[in-house]
């Protein structure tokens, strides 16, 4: 993956990041449960320093249940989740996969928060598991 680009639902954010990507996980804190509207959260973690965004994005910040803050940006315009940046993950831009343009390469490798897990959900495959956040 060289190039990762995308935005969001109404065109006014675009983001995109240059490399390999550092991670691609599933959280199903009930934190992100409730950002995404959905039963868990997927990103894709990327340097800070290869990320670059255009377009005004609003911010909402609080402290995870782990006692650290983590930043959520999204699009004021439309409410597209766009990127989280967390404390607890110094210099990692996790961009919101959903807003991708291109998801075809996209394959989990780590899924953490799995004690909040929605009782239906079943990722199955090989991903590796956490009850909590890593670390």
């Amino acid at each position: 993956m060289a190039k990762i680009a995308g935005g969001c639902l109404c065109g006014k954010v675009r983001y995109s990041a240059e490399g390999e990507p550092a991670f691609v996980g599933v959280c199903h804190c009930t934190d992100c449960q409730k950002f995404t509207g959905s039963a868990f959260g997927v990103v894709v973690g990327v340097p800070k320093p290869v990320f670059s965004m255009q377009g005004k994005v609003t911010t909402y910040s609080k402290t995870s249940d782990a006692g650290k803050s983590i930043s959520r940006q999204f699009c004021p315009e439309c409410g597209s989740s766009i990127a989280d940046e967390a404390e607890a993950m110094p210099g990692v831009v996790m961009i919101a996969t959903g807003t991708l343009d291109d998801t075809s390469w996209l394959k989990p490798g780590v899924q953490i928060y799995c004690d909040s897990a929605q009782s239906w959900v079943n990722l199955g495959g090989e991903i590796r598991s956490f009850a909590k956040m890593i670390g």
